[in-house]
């Protein structure tokens, strides 16, 4: 009766997943629902709910398609853990994405950099705290298309 056992446990865990996508999809689309009002009362427009519906579900395909590529990046690099190499080499098709992410690289380098720093030599000192944080615009006219 092992088999049984083991159909339930798999049926189960196909049951937990496809719940948690449609949370993962719940969530996207209310994300997308938020920023489609921030730009609409920005641009003075309206967003029908089926576009709302329209750019959520694109956007869940993308990050689908992004995180195989994440994972395919990895393995060809023969690593179990995605690095922002991979993330970096995803980003390539957008000049601007690409720039956006190698400043938060170098930000992160110099950051842990400072860290390291502290611990050797300053320890017990107050830690300084960061300026605000400003994101850059990403503008179409940035990105690239290579299709």
């Amino acid at each position: 009766m092992a088999e049984a056992g083991d159909g339930a446990g798999a049926e189960a865990e196909a049951e937990q997943r496809t719940a948690y996508t449609q949370r993962l999809r719940a969530a996207v689309h209310f994300t997308v629902g938020c920023l489609c009002e921030e730009v609409g009362e920005e641009k003075q427009m309206e967003f029908s709910k089926q576009t709302i519906a329209a750019i959520s579900e694109t956007t869940f395909r993308q990050c689908e398609n992004f995180a195989k590529d994440l994972e395919l990046f990895a393995k060809h690099g023969k690593r179990t853990t995605i690095n922002a190499d991979d993330v970096k080499l995803l980003a390539r098709r957008s000049k601007a994405l690409q720039n956006f992410i190698k400043n938060k690289c170098d930000e992160l380098a110099a950051n842990n950099a400072e860290q390291k720093g502290k611990k050797t030599g300053t320890a017990g000192k107050g830690k300084k705290k960061s300026d605000g944080h400003i994101e850059p615009t990403v503008t179409e006219n940035e990105d690239i298309t290579n299709d």
